[in-house]
């Protein structure tokens, strides 16, 4: 995600390593944080937790695992349950020790001052802490995600401010995660897609790719657009791992599968009646 201009807030402590240089977020910290911001007190505006994971070569902050806690502000205070906060992290600790303390995270759009007063708190608990952002309000019409980093601005020994700077932002999901996070990126969703309707929308998906692939060769190839030989290679790789089925092969293939996904919806359908209606039998029993 490209790099906006500072926020100049409040002053906060100085540290000596270098800050990262980008970030990377799993899937299951936004879900997280979404899941979160649902469950939170009906008095809270936003919610805020710990960010869990590991500082890789590069400079890049790997956030894997997140957890939330407890809070209060108001307009010139934060109160942030400490003792809260370190239980959690120790018992994160016991499960996985290789995920550490990396930053924070907040509901809302952008940093405000409060946020200040929180990163000062997690630059205590580690060096050069992350603040990553989650607009689970939609403000300007979608889920706006960022991470920021906060350095300090000095008059001499006197500390005036802390800025706080965006950096590059890559979010890693596999397939079945990008379906969920393109729904809660929606701002108004009617149901969630069965099956039939995801892979509908996959293949779609998979057409518009297609098309894309058709263009940028026949550009190539008419010499509107100079080659690449990375994307060259990459076309190759992805050709080469197709099977080699003829169109009568791969229409059964398909349509058997098609048939298997069918019979596991219909099963579950059964299953499900079969349940609702012991539920209710054992209620009439106990009635009786």
């Amino acid at each position: 995600m490209a790099a906006t201009s500072p926020a100049l807030l409040f002053p906060s402590p100085s540290s000596t390593s270098s800050p990262p240089s980008s970030a990377r977020v799993e899937a299951v910290v936004l879900f997280n944080v979404c899941d979160s911001y649902v469950r939170r007190p009906d008095q809270a505006d936003r919610v805020i937790g710990t960010l869990l994971g590991s500082l890789l070569p590069d400079g890049t902050v790997h956030v894997r695992n997140s957890y939330v806690v407890p809070h209060s502000e108001s307009a010139d205070q934060v109160a942030i349950d400490i003792e809260y906060h370190h239980n959690m992290y120790a018992s994160h600790h016991k499960v996985n020790p290789k995920e550490v303390i990396v930053g924070w995270f907040s509901t809302g759009f952008g940093v405000s001052g409060g946020s200040t007063l929180i990163h000062d708190f997690y630059s205590r608990e580690v060096q050069n802490p992350i603040h990553l952002t989650v607009d689970t309000g939609f403000t300007r019409g979608e889920a706006s995600i960022k991470a920021y980093i906060s350095s300090n601005l000095s008059l001499g020994d006197r500390h005036l401010a802390a800025q706080f700077q965006e950096i590059p932002l890559d979010l890693k999901m596999i397939e079945a995660e990008k379906a969920g996070f393109e729904i809660l990126k929606s701002t108004l969703v009617e149901k969630l897609p069965n099956d039939l309707e995801g892979m509908e929308s996959s293949m779609e998906k998979l057409y518009v790719l297609i098309d894309e692939i058709y263009k940028y060769v026949d550009d190539v190839v008419e010499g509107r657009v100079a080659p690449d030989n990375r994307i060259g290679r990459l076309i190759s790789d992805s050709v080469a791992s197709m099977p080699k089925l003829t169109p009568a092969a791969f229409d059964k293939l398909f349509n058997d599968r098609i048939q298997d996904n069918l019979a596991l919806v219909y099963l579950s359908s059964i299953t499900r009646t079969q349940i609702s209606i012991a539920e209710k039998l054992n209620t009439a029993a106990q009635v009786l």
